[in-house]
């Protein structure tokens, strides 16, 4: 192979002069030096730039630039910190950078005039300032937890030594407390660090010790953080990277132990085996201080302020006790096998060997580890006579009291004291649950630990229906960041190796709660998408292997991602179709030139889709039932939609649905059509805006949207208006219009006051962070094929550029109520998309036409089946399988170009794994997928580069969705943000004012809080319209009590800030778990579950459902949650206190029933 030869110095430039110092060693104060270096090779390294500099100090960030078309430029930044003990800039004559095979390029360097300051302001006053980074040694850290409010018990303890020293760090500028610590394990010293957001930090205390000058801090944190392990900087950069920071020496920690291999072998447990610090449950830090020194006390004192201007209290404390070491009881206590039965002839150690507590209920063991796993109790404060009293009380009371615990979120210490606390009844005496939902345990692992959910109800399928006396077996786990961070994000990089190492141990050695294992059984096709999967504690007749072959005949499917597929069809979360039986027929696809026109598209008769909507109780604003559903029978997908055609039981099936051979072959569905609102999304503008969208009209729009959502919260003519247009996903904006129809509004009733307020707020938050623009001529639609191959669809001759419409492809679209009230065929052109667009072509303009033979479907986008390529497929490789599609009529949208060149989504060719796919495979398919999964980093990094590169999406430098699997390197990373993205943990310099559409769309928008109106009065026409008996109130109270702890299971399970967010499902922050999109689909499946359940009590109590019977027991809901919003206002009023939602009693309950309460209010009863 012939040596590449070194590239050719470019020609000199005359050198900068040298930076002018006031001082000789001004530079040596600052906290870091930046070199700016030119003149290199186009394609240098990040490793070939810190290699070459190492030798002078230590290397932090290397940068490498580019322009803005996304050429690099041949320089680059190399940042030293601290600063190098010599200018070593100022005394070399020439610098040279070793590039390949050691030759020497010849670069010119020169230190950066700082700028900055290095300086932070004070939050609370800004005059004030801070170091960027303020660090303090510390003499030792003890890890353990806390025994009681000031007592801790020591696990571990770590002291400095000259070689590992412990440092305290506080990064102003990400806003995060750092400690670094040296420890040794298998023999050899390794370097960890943990880092605390100050959002995470609440109260730190302060012990003074008995030594002289001495100070202790201790982080009690009711989360693990993050931990790291360093390891060699020259092993961690990329070839192809531009910026490398010493942050990517950092490697991410599960366990840290002298014993990994034997972990990996083991099933996950709360119990961590032989840790040296079990870093997901020993989360109290006791730092100490040595302070003796001038300097030392100062940092401490400027460390503590900037703590407190952060809401960070430091409480001095007295008293404050350590306690030693000792494993936990409880364990011995509840994990021992039942004993053999007495014998005479047993010794004295036998028969104290032989004192054992029987074991606990399953339900109640497993709420127990519940109520551990989340912190709420700890095992070492739990005894003999904790699990002796636990067992002896009833099972029910013994979930319940554990259940209580999970509710409120607050550590108990005396956990005794519990036995004799009036418990509610929770979900082991709750209500029935709905025929279509199932009783749904769950686990989430983090990277440190894992944490077990309380029980609640959920919609359920195919699987767990068929399995329903097995109910109890099935575990739905989802694979997270730790508990506050949210999702787990891809890495192209091995830095967290370790975590996905403890994702495929649990899927290869299963979940262990008390005598129970739990093995990975299969995971949904959504559910993969969120990282989860559900797990099942076989028995002997009935293994993990039974379902999956009960499931259906996947053995002929050779690969293992359609296998998974597959094998995830049957665990979509569907209602079953039970109210009559089905035929069946089938009809040949449409294809031509390698597409699919009719992908995943079937029908059904006029009849069953009225059955279905009879059987489902789907509320519709029109008389007519859905025109489609998207469905599952048997090995079957896709949608269907109604055909006049087809005889009454009738379902016709393509091939393209047909996936697989199953025993299961009744009819589910997923959900159906109805009209949802258009809303432009940030992606959507910024190619639209490249298209030739004026920026004009969308800050128009904006301003337009900004001003109605304000005059709504006063004029009912507007709020109805916005509320009946602007429909969200689970239609909760119609329930809201509802309220204002039946007078509540004009009343000032503090639940619809709260509500309008809610949406408000959850509106002008997604205008801020998602430039979510409501557009009212343009809908958000199900897709589905034109069966009578009459509209015209896309050929490949069309021009780009705006011309005739008559050339322009043809779709169909009747709103079910158009502007009159009436069914509405939308024509003219119009615009087609599907989310996400990130290119071009993704949007495609089209026309509407009136074609009477489809009139029978409506709020539904009809697409052709004529045409070159399918339109669909160009909008970003959609199909219509299921796909929503977003439809926008209006004129002032449509861009000057029309039909921009789309994407190939053909799909990569696949290979056959050659032999069969065994759990193993799945297993190491979900891992792969977790830490590829690039696609959310894409599309940011897309965002920042869009608004960044002067061509904007029609830069060449993309990485969209395409058939090959996306990469995301590190060169592909943003090194520029805009402001709006509000990436606020980045250095501001990486951060600029963007002056695009987004930039401006961001600057027009005020975040507005969420107050709720607990100090309004309630409704009189309400509370005056019955007399109503005590027996009356004090059931209504039961169901209440009930109602609010199950509201409070869901918003401790899903990080939920509030009561109103459940029930209307506009939340406003969530555990990030799940994407935005994703979570809304899923807080409206448990909203609308919840209200079922309770909704089937209230009959039960009431006596009956008719509005006589029903009336006055939703009149004593509301006089019942009346008293305790009042009462609580009350005593809030005369303490002076805010009335914050966390504090006050929930006021949703009597809200199950809105039109029973419109009814009551607008009819005079006595």
């Amino acid at each position: 192979m012939s040596r590449q030869l070194p590239p050719k110095p470019p020609p000199w430039t005359p050198r900068p002069p040298p930076a002018v110092f006031r001082r000789e060693d001004d530079w040596t104060t600052r906290p870091e030096l930046r070199f700016k270096v030119s003149g290199l090779p186009k394609d240098i390294t990040t490793h070939a730039l810190w290699a070459s500099f190492s030798c002078h100090g230590t290397v932090s960030h290397v940068e490498i630039f580019e322009d803005t078309k996304g050429a690099r430029d041949g320089s680059a930044r190399v940042t030293i910190s601290p600063p190098p003990p010599l200018p070593f800039w100022q005394t070399i004559q020439q610098f040279y950078v070793i590039w390949r095979a050691g030759t020497k390029v010849p670069v010119r360097v020169y230190l950066e005039t700082e700028r900055r300051t290095f300086q932070h302001p004070s939050p609370v006053n800004p005059s004030v300032k801070y170091p960027e980074i303020m660090i303090l040694p510390a003499e030792s850290i003890d890890f353990g937890f806390m025994y009681a409010p000031t007592t801790m018990v020591t696990m571990h303890t770590v002291k400095a030594s000259p070689q590992n020293g412990i440092m305290f760090k506080q990064n102003m500028l990400h806003r995060e407390t750092v400690v670094e610590f040296g420890l040794v394990v298998n023999s050899q010293s390794e370097l960890f660090r943990f880092s605390i957001p100050f959002a995470h930090l609440d109260t730190i205390l302060r012990v003074d010790s008995r030594e002289s000058n001495k100070v202790e801090l201790v982080v009690s944190l009711s989360t693990p953080p993050r931990f790291f392990r360093k390891l060699d900087e020259q092993d961690t950069h990329e070839d192809k990277a531009r910026y490398w920071t010493e942050r990517d020496a950092w490697y991410r920690q599960t366990d840290i132990t002298n014993f990994l291999d034997d972990v990996k072998t083991f099933p996950v447990t709360i119990k961590k085996s032989r840790p040296i610090i079990d870093i997901g449950r020993w989360t109290t830090y006791r730092l100490k201080f040595d302070i003796s020194t001038p300097r030392a006390r100062d940092l401490f004192r400027q460390i503590g302020q900037a703590l407190r201007d952060y809401n960070i209290s430091i409480k001095e404390v007295e008293g404050f006790k350590l306690a030693s070491q000792c494993e936990p009881a409880v364990w011995k206590y509840i994990d021992q096998p039942i004993t053999t039965p007495y014998k005479p002839t047993s010794t004295l150690a036998e028969l104290f060997q032989n004192e054992a507590v029987p074991p606990l209920a399953f339900a109640v063991r497993y709420q127990l580890e519940v109520c551990i796993s989340h912190g709420y109790l700890n095992e070492h404060n739990l005894g003999q006579d904790f699990v002796s009293q636990l067992q002896n009380t009833e099972p029910a009371r013994a979930q319940d009291i554990l259940e209580y615990v999970a509710t409120q979120e607050k550590r108990i210490y005396e956990p005794m004291e519990l036995f004799s606390l009036n418990i509610i009844k929770g979900s082991a005496s709750r209500p029935p649950i709905p025929q279509y939902c199932a009783l749904s345990r769950s686990a989430t692992v983090t990277p440190s630990t894992i944490y077990f959910n309380t029980p609640t109800v959920e919609t359920s399928n195919r699987v767990i229906r068929y399995y329903s006396e097995h109910a109890d077996r099935f575990l739905r786990v989802r694979f997270t960041d730790e508990k506050v961070e949210g999702k787990i994000h891809s890495t192209d990089k091995d830095t967290m190796d370790e975590v996905f190492t403890r994702i495929k141990r649990a899927l290869r050695n299963g979940i262990t709660i008390g005598d129970r294992r739990y093995e990975f059984l299969a995971f949904g096709n959504s559910q993969f998408r969120e990282n989860g999967a559900y797990f099942y504690c076989p028995v002997h007749y009935l293994q993990p292997h039974h379902i999956r072959e009960w499931m259906g005949n996947f053995d002929e499917i050779p690969y293992v991602a359609q296998y998974a597929a597959r094998l995830g069809q049957c665990f979509s979360t569907t209602r079953a179709i039970i109210g009559t039986k089905t035929t069946i027929s089938e009809v040949e696809d449409e294809e031509r030139n390698g597409f699919v026109f009719t992908d995943g598209v079937g029908k059904l008769s006029p009849f069953l889709s009225q059955l279905i909507t009879h059987e489902l109780g789907i509320v519709r604003t029109s008389t007519e039932p859905p025109s489609i559903f998207q469905f599952r029978m048997g090995g079957c997908k896709g949608i269907l939609a109604v055909s006049p055609d087809s005889k009454l039981q009738e379902i016709t099936i393509r091939r393209s649905q047909y996936k697989f051979a199953a025993r299961h072959e009744g009819l589910e569905v997923i959900r159906w059509s109805q009209f949802s609102a258009a809303n432009l999304n940030r992606q959507i503008i910024v190619v639209l805006s490249a298209l030739g969208v004026p920026d004009g009209i969308f800050i128009e729009k904006l301003k337009a949207q900004l001003a109605d959502i304000e005059l709504a919260m006063t004029d009912e003519f507007k709020a109805l208006t916005m509320l009946q247009k602007d429909i969200d996903p689970n239609q909760m904006t119609l329930a809201l219009a509802g309220m204002i129809l039946e007078g509540f509004q004009k009343h000032q009733e503090p639940f619809m006051i709260s509500m309008l307020r809610l949406w408000r707020a959850w509106s002008i938050q997604y205008l801020k962070e998602k430039a979510r623009i409501t557009v009212a001529q343009g809908a958000y639609l199900l897709g589905c094929v034109d069966e009578t191959a009459t509209l015209k669809g896309h050929f490949n001759n069309t021009p780009a550029i705006r011309s005739n419409e008559s050339l322009l492809p043809e779709i169909f679209v009747q709103l079910s109520k158009g502007p009159n009230g009436k069914p509405t065929v939308v024509l003219g052109p119009m615009l087609l998309a599907r989310n996400p667009s990130l290119h071009p072509g993704d949007i495609r303009v089209v026309r509407g036409v009136d074609v009477a033979a489809l009139r029978h479907l409506r709020d539904t986008v009809v697409v052709p089946q004529t045409g070159d390529r399918p339109i669909v497929n160009m909008c970003s490789g959609g199909d219509l399988d299921g796909d929503d599609y977003l439809v926008i009529w209006d004129q002032d949208l449509l861009p000057r170009e029309w039909n921009h060149p789309p994407m190939d989504f053909t799909p990569a060719e696949k290979v056959p794994l050659g032999r069969p796919i065994t759990p193993d495979d799945l297993t190491t398919f979900f891992v792969t997928y977790m830490k590829n999964d690039n696609l959310p980093t894409i599309a940011t990094a897309h965002l920042a580069f869009a608004d960044f590169m002067d061509d904007g999406v029609r830069s060449t430098k993309y990485y969209l969705k395409s058939g090959v699997p996306a990469r995301m390197t590190r060169d592909l990373h943003p090194s520029k943000w805009p402001h709006f993205m509000e990436k606020k943990h980045k250095p501001r310099e990486n951060i600029y004012q963007s002056r695009k559409v987004l930039g401006q769309l961001y600057d027009l928008v005020e975040r507005v809080d969420f107050i709720p109106s607990y100090d309004a009065p309630f409704d009189r026409r309400i509370l005056g319209a019955y007399k109503i008996e005590a027996q009356m109130l004090e059931d209504a109270k039961v169901v209440k009590r009930q109602y609010d702890a199950a509201v409070q299971r869901i918003m401790a399970q899903h990080a939920i800030g509030t009561e109103f967010e459940v029930w209307s499902t506009f939340v406003m922050s969530h555990s990030k778990a799940s994407n935005d999109y994703k979570f809304h689909e899923e807080i409206g499946r448990l909203a609308m579950s919840l209200k079922d359940r309770f909704r089937a009590l209230c009959y039960e109590k009431a006596g009956g459902s008719s509005f006589e019977v029903l009336g006055p027991f939703v009149a004593a809901m509301y006089t019942v949650t009346a008293d305790e919003i009042g009462q609580a206002a009350a005593e809030a009023r005369a303490r002076g206190a805010h009335m914050m939602a966390d504090k006050m009693p929930k006021m949703s309950f009597p809200w199950l029933f809105q039109s029973v309460l419109g009814k009551i209010a607008n009819v005079a009863l006595v």
